[in-house]
């Protein structure tokens, strides 16, 4: 029992500090530099190479730099640049380099000097001064077609000043998003002088203040925070420049259960879909190493000596330094010498492409799943096996990882961290190589096989801890039933296709039993659109009614979201049925020596069936009987519907309707539902005249609810054909 004790604690602490790295809770270097590793190796290995004939980058390179002189150039050496690769047929010019102070003419201001006492010299002078002011001539340069310049955002606390002019925004936070959305915030910037903002088609920004500690570009931010507004990087906007089109941010909205989600999924430039993450930012596509894009030297463009002037001709050209001495090298997973304008470009390459890895917010969640997953089968598993298979069936969990992990990089473009699920796989099969705990293992793979396909995992989890209390052998208890049932189903089937009705009854069928599973209730049976399930076995709930009702109302607003997703991409609406009963049942494994079902049977289960049948009748979503209400009278608020004899049933029973929880019902709701209790009272003491007046009040109040026409429908019947003197309010229903 303690060698027991000592791996299984520590198998468990093992995978609980993983766990914890990865919730972020702790910080191990070792993972993350193993992880950073990885993820370059996965980059090198899967690059597709070769070079992007759309996009060519003007080198500032040293050659450039002997002919033309040092760096910065004029703007008019500039402008003439410029107005080459136009004359080249560049689509789009981008410059990787900003320009935030002005470029003084000398010459100008010694004219000006000069022209200080004579007026007529000085009046001349002014009227072709613009004709010397090389920042308006490069800005004009740039308005001759569509240009894309670049600025610079600060994100030091320490750095807070603003140089030149910022273009507009991409869009402006909404305050029920703001606190949810987490791109980098910028604390000033250095942009563009005015008149060459002012003359550009567009400009993003060019800082990446996303770099990891290592000082590798695995990432480039699309969006940076500044004030109240988000705008677009370089790469951004020369795509949207490009296609003639702009840059759009696509918001999700956040399930209830993940409330803290990302709002921000992706953005979207007409019908690409470029997904970023939490920060806003991309994993940067990497063609290859350095010198995956064709490269111009600038100077060859200024004097009009390209080689091969098909190059340029319908591209898109980033102008940008190469040379070392200018300071824009970077590290990449290819090495540590890399122009940064090449980064540029493999990001501009992606959009436009439409080639994006990404690591949505969820992937957190599924690596937590990933390493929770194999770390506790391989803690479970592996120790009842001998030494030999142990260590085969490792290879086979390593192998179905990697394989996993790179059918996900290539196929679904999915980056899901594969560190710490080996890291978690190699730990547990060395912490438990000797000795396992049979008899658990065995105990737990015994409830799987028995209730697997029944519960959801965590109470099959929770029954291995006391095998002993479960069975599958057939027992008489008090459990609650739930039927649910899509209405006017066949009508919807003939509609649609073979794959199309596959498709809709797997996701209204997945979401349903979800909410079963939650609710800690035990999936019978489905039967083509319905669904049967129950509360109350095989784990023992003495809240079973409760939980029953919970699911019921819970379906409900699940179905209000699909059917929003149905609409939406033209699918027909679906309304659903959700009876309820309360009774003491048959529950076990039953059927023949052929098949056999762990079920529920008896006068309970069917009336179960009858209720959810009864809902299309009065009009009403969920119906629960008179049992259920008395099981569960506290949290929720009922409406009583009526007094009925079913089909198969002598006696009466009272049927209700959910209304919702007792303390989230408004006041008007709960206003009507006293006027329909007092239209009962009268209905049953046959004063039709009383009834049918509360009765339309409450239809002028809510003309949609039927269950009001149809009490009106049914006095009108009863004026025509009195009931019988015994009448005792109770409708028998013939059908099923």
């Amino acid at each position: 029992m303690k060698r027991y004790l000592i791996r299984l604690v520590s198998s468990l602490a093992l995978i609980g500090l993983l766990v914890a790295h990865i919730h972020g809770t702790i910080r191990i270097p070792f993972v993350v530099q193993f992880e950073r590793l990885l993820y370059d190796t996965r980059v090198r290995l899967t690059a597709p190479g070769g070079k992007d004939s759309k996009i060519v980058i003007i080198a500032l390179d040293e050659r450039s730099l002997d002919n033309e002189g040092h760096w910065p150039w004029s703007r008019d050496k500039l402008a003439e640049m410029v107005t080459r690769l136009y004359d080249y047929g560049v689509e789009v010019v981008g410059f990787d380099v900003v320009f935030p102070e002005r470029d003084v003419s000398f010459e100008l201001e010694t004219l000006r000097e000069l022209s200080r006492n004579d007026s007529g010299f000085s009046r001349t002078l002014e009227r072709y001064a613009p004709q010397l002011n090389r920042d308006a001539i490069f800005g004009e340069a740039l308005g001759q077609g569509r240009s894309v310049v670049a600025y610079y955002f600060h994100t030091d606390d320490r750095v807070d000043y603003e140089t030149g002019e910022l273009p507009m925004a991409a869009f402006e936070f909404d305050d029920a998003i703001r606190d949810d959305i987490h791109l980098p915030v910028a604390t000033g910037f250095s942009a563009n002088v005015p008149e060459i903002t002012n003359g550009a088609y567009s400009a993003g920004f060019i800082s990446n203040p996303l770099i990891a500690d290592d000082g590798i570009v695995r990432r480039a931010p699309l969006l940076h925070a500044y004030g109240n507004e988000a705008y677009e990087s370089l790469s951004l906007a020369m795509a949207a420049t490009y296609l003639d089109d702009i840059a759009l941010p696509l918001f999700v909205d956040a399930p209830l259960l993940l409330q803290g989600y990302p709002p921000l999924e992706a953005m979207v430039i007409g019908d690409r879909r470029i997904p970023v993450d939490a920060q806003g930012a991309v994993l940067v596509p990497y063609r290859g190493a350095a010198g995956s894009f064709e490269y111009i030297s600038a100077t060859d463009v200024i004097n009009g000596t390209v080689e091969r002037p098909e190059l340029l001709d319908g591209s898109i050209v980033l102008i940008g330094a190469t040379a070392p001495g200018l300071v824009d090298l970077r590290s990449t997973p290819f090495g540590s010498i890399y122009p940064g304008v090449e980064i540029h470009a493999n990001v501009l390459a992606g959009i436009l492409d439409d080639n994006f890895r990404w690591q949505p917010a969820y992937t957190q969640a599924a690596e937590m799943i990933a390493v929770l997953a194999f770390g506790l089968l391989a803690a479970f598993v592996l120790p009842v096996l001998s030494a030999v298979f142990a260590t085969l069936l490792l290879g086979v969990m390593v192998t179905g990882a990697v394989w996993t992990n790179a059918w996900l990089w290539d196929v679904k473009l999915h980056v899901l961290p594969l560190a710490t699920t080996l890291i978690v796989l190699f730990g547990t099969y060395l912490l438990n190589m000797v000795y396992g705990y049979f008899f658990e293992s065995r105990s737990r793979s015994h409830m799987n096989e028995l209730f697997g396909q029944y519960v959801p995992p965590d109470l099959v989890s929770e029954m291995a801890h006391d095998p002993t209390h479960y069975s599958m052998e057939s027992e008489k208890r008090e459990l609650s039933v739930l039927f649910t049932d899509i209405r006017s189903f066949t009508t919807i089937s003939e509609a649609l296709d073979a794959q199309e009705l596959s498709d809709l009854l797997n996701r209204f069928l997945t979401p349903m039993t979800q909410v079963v599973h939650d609710t800690q209730g035990t999936i019978d049976k489905y039967m083509g659109d319905c669904i049967m399930a129950f509360w109350g076995a095989p784990l023992l709930d003495i809240d079973h009614a409760d939980h029953a009702i919970s699911a019921g109302l819970e379906m409900l607003r699940a179905m209000e979201k699909l059917n929003t997703a149905f609409v939406a991409e033209g699918l027909p609406e679906l309304k659903v049925g959700v009876g309820i009963n309360t009774g003491t049942m048959s529950v076990g494994n039953m059927g023949s020596r052929f098949r056999r079902a762990y079920t529920v049977l008896g006068d309970a289960v069917n009336l179960g069936s009858r209720l959810e049948g009864l809902t299309k009748v009065y009009g009403v979503d969920m119906l629960v009987s008179e049992f259920t209400r008395d099981a569960a009278p506290d949290r929720f608020l009922y409406r009583e519907i009526d007094q009925v004899r079913v089909k198969g049933k002598r006696l009466p029973v009272g049927i209700y309707e959910v209304i919702g929880e007792a303390n989230k019902v408004p006041d008007i709701e709960r206003a009507r539902l006293l006027q329909f209790e007092q239209a009962m009272k009268l209905y049953r003491a046959q004063d039709w005249d009383g009834a049918e007046g509360i009765l339309h009040d409450l239809v002028e109040q809510v003309p949609g609810k039927p269950l009001y026409r149809m009490y009106i429908e049914r006095i009108r019947t009863f004026r025509e054909q009195p009931p019988p003197d015994d009448w005792d309010g109770v409708y028998t229903h013939d059908s099923k």
